[in-house]
């Protein structure tokens, strides 16, 4: 984890998170010095991390693919995660994932997050990044399309996003 670096936007950090890190919000048990507002972390966050502690256990550490806390620029509280599903497939397509506590949604935190996971998954080398969401969950369809994601179509349970990085 040592090359990865935490993410400044202009109201947030975006933090990676190690695997002790990880374990403690699995475990629902912040440590010294972690600043988790409210509902943080929720089920989406545990699953995610979860998955990425399975991943490192078989796979290794995935980088820059990895997830990340939200944090407040201004105060260093924790008011959701956002993270990649794991490192790029063999067509270099990586999927990303993202929540907030309630208390602060509809702030635009989460299209800035996502919009600076985006530009990492980029440099990083990704062809492209997708995202999916509930067919009935319009915040998120907005968050996506803020932060440059197309619509790209839909099953009876979720939509399509996408972003592809020209060559």
């Amino acid at each position: 984890m040592n090359d990865v670096k935490i993410i400044e936007t202009a109201r947030l950090l975006l933090h990676p998170l190690s695997v002790d890190e990880a374990r403690r919000v699995v475990d629902a048990a912040p440590g010294p010095g972690d600043r988790w507002a409210e509902g943080y972390p929720g089920p989406g966050d545990v699953r995610g991390v979860g998955s990425f502690l399975n991943g490192v256990a078989e796979r290794g550490d995935p980088g820059v693919y990895r997830p990340y806390e939200i944090r407040r620029l201004a105060d260093g509280v924790t008011v959701g995660g956002i993270g990649f599903h794991g490192p790029p497939g063999g067509d270099g397509v990586v999927t990303i994932g993202y929540g907030l506590v309630p208390g602060v949604r509809g702030q635009g935190f989460a299209s800035e997050a996502l919009r600076a996971l985006i530009a990492l998954a980029r440099e990083a080398g990704a062809t492209a990044v997708r995202g999916d969401a509930d067919l009935d969950n319009v915040p998120s369809h907005r968050v996506m399309e803020a932060a440059g994601m197309a619509y790209e179509g839909e099953d009876e349970r979720v939509r399509n996003y996408r972003v592809v990085f020209a060559p």
